[in-house]
């Protein structure tokens, strides 16, 4: 038995889209405490209602869902965002991400991996499918190159050791903690104690935090994602 359903506001400017979203996520146990029907909407009631997940529309009147985002986690630093949108857009991948966003949703997702989707999130995971690492590395390597020698440990990496700064650079890759135990050759159980570290050490709030953190500092570049040892 799983105990209570996080509870989740939908912020969606389509009223057919709210109500299904609705209904499947009521139907597997998932209390549904609110909904907004554009940016502005979405953070009132965030405040209010003080939810564990937030389903944001990317595309919403009067305030998007990528500002709604800044604020409502500016507001509620625990709470997490998970961005709906009909099109798999590049543009908004990076910008959600880096907005604080957990993820990334299609409004044509199954109900079984939408609910799934909100109980990862609510654990402190994120929903960082290949496809989404993929366009980070695009992001990074379209970016004109720093000028000056880069640092050879970035200062906010400096508090990490070594193994932590490995386990890291993988989450980089898109690892998942079950593929970094079989890299690494360890147990999942420590993976899980290093990932928990680096969160606590770097004050990052999940794993889609951490992949821009990667990236931005240099740990991680575009040129080696795709030849790391799997």
């Amino acid at each position: 038995m799983t105990g209570p359903g996080p509870r989740v506001v939908i912020a969606d400017d389509q009223e057919l889209v709210r109500a299904g979203f609705r209904l499947i996520l009521t139907a597997r146990g998932i209390d549904v405490v609110g909904e907004a029907a554009d940016g502005v909407e979405a953070v009132a009631v965030a405040s209010r209602l003080r939810p564990d997940v937030v389903l944001l529309d990317i595309r919403m009147p009067n305030m998007d869902g990528l500002e709604a985002a800044r604020r409502i986690l500016a507001q509620l630093p625990d709470c997490r965002i998970i961005m709906l949108t009909t099109f798999d857009l590049d543009k908004y991948v990076y910008a959600a991400l880096a907005a604080g966003a957990s993820g990334f949703l299609l409004k044509d997702v199954t109900p079984a991996h939408l609910a799934a989707a909100i109980r990862l999130v609510d654990t402190g995971d994120a929903l960082l499918a290949p496809s989404i690492t993929r366009r980070l590395v695009e992001r990074f390597a379209a970016a004109p190159p720093t000028p000056g020698p880069p640092p050879a440990v970035h200062r906010e990496l400096a508090a990490l050791t070594p193994r932590e700064r490995e386990v890291l650079a993988l989450m980089g890759h898109g690892r998942s903690n079950t593929e970094l135990a079989q890299q690494l050759t360890l147990s999942e159980a420590t993976v899980k104690t290093h990932v928990a570290r680096i969160f606590a050490k770097l004050n990052l709030r999940d794993r889609a935090q951490a992949v821009v953190l990667a990236y931005e500092t240099g740990l991680v570049s575009p040129g080696d994602a795709a030849t790391s040892s799997p």
